[in-house]
């Protein structure tokens, strides 16, 4: 039995569990289904404070050896503590899902890479201490992890030109999603736009929301076209812009419609409250400048509603047909590519019939079984 070692503080909050927190805590969940993989692998994770109370880690039922550490200073954690306990393991493998690789850790190990931390750490807006440790520690992974994992063909490109790692050290394993819980929902279509996701300037939240304005103000035949004149759009996610702007410009902008057109949660307690907004939107947008993959949007998808991306590599790799794309992530064509999502029914029909089938190809057991081979 191969002992493996997941590194596991960017789950232990679960109102921060995108991204990493995401792809770590659906690993973990599609292993203690498997009996197959516990009878191949005995994991061992590492915890920063606390353990998270999802069933998954109650003591009684628990498939892993947990450590927590119990030490406050992330950076104490990370490159000190974690790495020592881990070789006292004496682990297999370890794998760093935080793209970061402390030069403690001296065995083999699996780190995921994308080109997001090498933007941040080149041209981002995160203080100096935190691009400080990306730049040593993801180029540190890029040298001297024993491989790295990206979750797209595209980003599989991206990081190897921009780290310089020979193609054959990368593998790639998509991220899945649940499609399976559609069948909970009658998928019928709301009166409303959806956005889901941590709002970063590359993300363009500040434009979807301009681009709705321009649509309501300036494109009201559409809307009566489509039996939508009601349409509202919803938001979901922090503001992550260098200075929070998304507050006031909903606010602005709903005093400048007349009504509350525009809607804003923070963070959404219960994922079933996430999904029924997914289920019955009437599209999900979510144009991004960089992505290595990018949930929302293939959750989206798996509900059939019709996403709204970038028209870039990424998107065509993953949608193919079976999305709408902007040209650019200007205020115009932005709009306009919810204009063809909302008037377009010949290609919004093929979505809504074949798109959930599209997406059971991107799916959280295959992502466990192209990581778990690596192991092997």
């Amino acid at each position: 039995m191969l002992r493996i070692g997941i590194e596991c503080e960017n789950i232990e909050d679960p109102k921060s569990r995108w991204g990493v927190g995401q792809l770590t805590f659906n690993l973990l969940s599609e292993y203690v289904k498997n009996p197959e993989w516990q009878k191949k692998f005995e994991l061992y994770l590492y915890f920063k404070k606390r353990i998270p109370d999802d069933d998954i880690f109650k003591i009684q039922n628990s498939k892993f050896k947990i450590r927590v550490l119990g030490f406050p200073s992330f950076n104490v954690f990370y490159h000190i503590l974690m790495p020592l306990r881990a070789m006292m393991d004496g682990l297999d493998w370890m794998f760093f899902p935080a793209y970061m690789l402390p030069p403690l850790y001296l065995g083999r190990s699996i780190v995921l890479l994308t080109s997001d931390v090498y933007y941040e750490y080149k041209h981002g807006n995160l203080p100096f201490r935190y691009r400080l440790a990306y730049a040593l520690f993801t180029n540190w992974a890029a040298i001297k992890a024993k491989k790295i994992l990206a979750i797209s063909e595209t980003s599989k490109k991206e990081i190897a030109k921009l780290y310089r790692i020979e193609s054959d050290k990368i593998f790639t394993s998509y991220l899945g999603v649940d499609s399976h819980k559609t069948m909970n929902y009658k998928l019928e279509t709301g009166n409303y736009l959806l956005y889901v996701g941590q709002m970063f300037p590359r993300r363009h939240a500040r434009e979807t929301i301009l681009a709705f304005k321009k649509l309501i103000t300036e494109h009201s035949n559409i809307l009566q076209n489509v039996r939508m004149l009601d349409l509202r759009l919803i938001i979901v996610g922090k503001d992550k812009y260098p200075v929070p702007i998304i507050d006031d410009l909903v606010k602005n902008t709903n005093q400048e419609l007349g009504s509350e057109r525009i809607i804003r949660h923070d963070y959404l307690e219960k994922r079933e409250d996430i999904d029924k907004l997914y289920a019955e939107a009437r599209a999900l947008i979510y144009v991004s400048d960089r992505e290595a993959f990018g949930l929302p949007p293939m959750e989206a998808l798996s509900f059939g509603v019709p996403p709204i991306v970038m028209d870039n590599e990424l998107g065509h790799e993953l949608f193919g047909e079976y999305a709408f794309y902007a040209k650019s992530e200007s205020v115009e064509d932005v709009a306009d590519s919810i204009k063809q999502a909302l008037s377009n029914e010949q290609k919004v029909m093929n979505i809504r019939k074949n798109g959930l089938e599209f997406v059971k190809k991107y799916n959280w057991k295959s992502f466990m079984e192209n990581v778990f081979s690596e192991f092997e």
